[in-house]
């Protein structure tokens, strides 16, 4: 099963490719593209980081800081809103306040990664900051789905948008390690 969807994912690939030389697209484009695809056949949930980037693909420009601050506001936008939606249902206030924790951890890595600059003498710090704030975001959301036992509606609705969360979470995670291992 693993060979067919790396299979897929390089039709994809050439698909792409071919319609980029077919129709001129801009060939810069085409290449940041291709550069999100490929970056996110690394993570574990390569889908949803298609679905979640590919949209940024021409702002990302094929940079791995900007992949990354994509990655992180993609999460953070979806992580405000979970917070939103475990309000509006009355979850437990456990899951409702770690999920609250983890939009201020993620804000304060976009603000952190944001103002980073690689070859700087504070740049390993302030990407050990952002690790340690994205990590601990992860391990909010994994908090969180322990607080859904009961089998409800609005408990499948609720685990859904921490379950999204988490692997999103977990996909920006890659992306800062990987810049950071740069």
């Amino acid at each position: 099963m693993k060979t067919s969807h790396l299979n897929l994912l390089l039709h994809k690939n050439l698909i792409l490719v071919f319609l980029c030389l077919l129709c001129s697209i801009p060939t810069t484009w085409c290449s940041a593209s291709i550069y999100v695809t490929n970056s996110c056949k690394t993570t574990l949930y390569p889908r949803l980081c298609n679905k979640a980037l590919s949209k940024h693909a021409g702002k990302i420009k094929g940079s791995p800081k900007l992949l990354a601050m994509a990655a992180l506001i993609a999460t953070y936008n979806a992580t405000q809103t979970t917070s939103k939606v475990l309000r509006e249902l009355r979850r437990a206030s456990e899951c409702v306040e770690v999920v609250g924790d983890a939009v201020y951890e993620l804000h304060q890595s976009i603000k952190r990664l944001d103002h980073s600059r690689k070859g700087s003498r504070q740049f390993f710090g302030q990407m050990d900051d952002i690790q340690t704030w994205v990590s601990a975001a992860l391990t909010d959301d994994d908090t969180c789905m322990d607080d859904f036992k009961a089998v409800g509606r609005r408990q499948v609705l609720a685990r859904g948008f921490v379950y999204t969360v988490a692997r999103l979470t977990s996909i920006a995670l890659t992306f800062i390690n990987n810049y950071a291992a740069l």
